[in-house]
Formats: structure tokens, C-alpha cells, sequence
């Protein structure tokens, strides 16, 4: 079994804060990503929109795509409705061999308010979340005939981000229904890393390796500072430069058998954090703790 590694362009590309990020380009970041070792790319709103312009964006750059966000609204629309809402995405992820889409509830999210606390995000009961989860099944087994994994990203700010929710979410739905498992959100949203990996990681289709500043963290939670406030803050950074054991979460991966993408997700300002700089730490540190585990990193 063997490992990919791929990056967000979200370091030097921010689609939530555009304006923190406005020195930087596309371009540079698939070219440094590159440079750096990486060899997939999450999609960013600002790349090409087309299937056959972003195939020939990529394919300039050499770099695959690895994913990419797919903002849901399954808690409000009916499977036809969201079908209808997401069936170009899909076709274009299945036409550029994307591993999968990377879907999270947005209908009723805080993670974009800056003037709302994550603390204030919405809440469902389990039983709302198990029949939520029953739903979202609906809309996985639809993409899988398409050829596309559904991938569920447990996020702050949105009904599924503590612990508790995301074994919820898994316990309410079926196997077609894979998981995100991103490190960095799990801990910010409070829960046990190392728990859940192992408890869910039959589940685990795609991985976001996320690390976080603890401090910073608590500092959001104290003060009811919003999502965006604490990406501003440095609540997020690459693997090797927060409080995450990534060593832990490498061997973990390699007892299951994980064969898939690893992908560094790190959004912070990029005046505090280069993001070649930091990039390139991320990556090395993730090289490092594949090889101690004898995960394959696959070209």
C-alpha cells in the first residue's frame, strides 16, 4: 500500500479571505507546491472552471488534482434538488480522476461570518444527525454510481464538528459514505484525534494532515472569536509546527492498510507564514513520519 501527497493551494490562494492572500497567485502556488515534491492539488475556486481548461491547467503545471470542497445543502434540499446542485462537479471530478469530493454542510454554516463566533455554530441532536446522515447516504450512493467517492469533511463552524457528531454521522449512514479525516478541524472542534482515526478508519477515504496552535485555539474559544478570526490569528498550520502527533496518526494509517492521498491543509496569513516556506515543512515533515511508520510514498 502507498501513500500520495497532495496540497491545498488555500496557503496561497485563500477563497474565504481573499484579501489576505491577494499578493500571492494560482499559478505560484501549483508551480511552488510542485517544486516543493507535491504531486496533487485540491481544486481552488480560482482555477480554470471548465473540465477540459482545468485538465490543461493541471497537466501544465504536472500536478494532479487530489479532491476538492463541495459545499452541501442536503440538510434542506431533497436528493433530486442536490443532485441537481452538484452533478457538475462530479462529472468533472470524474472526468480528471479526482480520488473524490470532498462535501461538508454548508447550508446553515458560520465558517465564513466574521462577525460570528464558532462558538455559535448550528447543533443537531444525534437523532437529527442520524437521519441526516441517512440522507447524505442517499446522495453518496448516487455519486459512487457516478464513479465518485463522497468524502464527508467535518468542519468547524458547520453541524457536524465535534467528535461526538462525526461518529453520529458514521453510526447514521452506510458504507458509501466515506470520510475526510482532517486532523487540525477534529482537535480545534475538540475531539480525540487518535480515537476517532482508529474507531472510523475503515471509513477514511481521503485525509487532511491540519495541524493547530493550541493557544490560538483557545484563545477563539474564550473570546467568541469567529472561524475566520482564528485562520487570521494562526489557529492553522502545516504538520510539524503546532501540537498534533502526526508520527501517531502515520503509523495508524499504515496498520489499516490507508492507501490514498495525504494533503496538507494549512490556511494562515501568509505575512506570518510563507507559504513556500511553510509548504516545504509541512511536506518534510510528512515525508519523515511516512518513512518512520513505512508508509510508501508513491511518485
Amino acid at each position: 500500500m502507498s501513500v500520495k501527497i497532495g496540497i491545498s493551494p488555500i496557503a496561497w490562494q485563500n477563497d474565504d479571505l481573499p484579501d489576505l492572500t491577494a499578493a500571492y497567485t494560482m499559478e505560484q502556488a501549483l508551480k511552488e507546491a510542485r517544486e516543493i515534491g507535491y504531486t496533487g492539488v485540491e481544486r481552488g475556486q480560482r482555477m480554470p472552471a471548465d473540465t477540459e481548461g482545468l485538465r490543461a491547467y493541471l497537466d501544465a503545471n504536472d500536478i494532479a488534482l487530489c479532491g476538492g470542497w463541495c459545499s452541501g445543502s442536503t440538510l434542506v434540499n431533497d436528493l433530486h434538488a442536490e443532485i441537481a446542485v452538484v452533478r457538475e462537479q462530479v462529472e468533472q471530478f470524474v472526468a480528471l480522476n479526482s480520488p473524490c469530493i470532498v462535501y461538508a454542510e454548508c447550508s446553515n454554516t458560520v465558517q465564513g461570518q466574521i462577525g460570528t463566533p464558532v462558538n455559535d455554530r448550528p447543533k443537531l441532536s444525534r437523532d437529527e444527525v442520524l437521519a441526516y446522515a441517512g440522507r447524505l447516504t442517499e446522495l453518496a450512493k448516487w455519486m459512487a454510481d457516478q464513479g465518485m467517492p463522497m468524502a464527508y469533511h467535518h468542519h468547524m463552524g458547520t453541524i457536524i464538528e465535534s467528535e461526538d457528531e462525526v461518529n453520529w454521522l458514521m453510526e447514521g449512514s452506510g458504507p458509501e459514505l466515506s470520510l475526510c479525516f482532517d486532523t487540525g478541524h477534529l482537535l480545534f472542534g475538540g475531539g480525540d484525534v487518535m480515537a476517532t482515526l482508529n474507531r472510523w478508519g475503515d471509513r477514511v477515504h481521503h485525509v487532511h494532515f491540519k495541524d493547530i496552535r493550541p493557544e490560538i485555539v483557545q484563545d477563539t474559544r474564550e473570546n467568541n472569536r469567529s472561524f475566520l478570526d482564528a485562520v487570521i490569528a494562526g489557529a492553522f498550520t502545516v504538520p510539524g509546527d503546532g501540537c498534533i502527533d502526526f508520527q501517531a496518526v502515520a503509523n495508524a494509517l499504515k496498520a489499516m492498510d490507508y492507501n490514498g492521498w495525504i494533503v496538507v491543509e494549512a490556511e494562515q496569513d501568509p505575512a506570518k507564514a510563507p507559504p513556500y516556506e511553510y509548504s516545504k515543512m509541512g511536506y518534510d515533515h510528512i515525508v519523515q513520519v511516512c518513512g518512520q511508520a513505512g508508509l510508501e510514498i508513491k511518485a
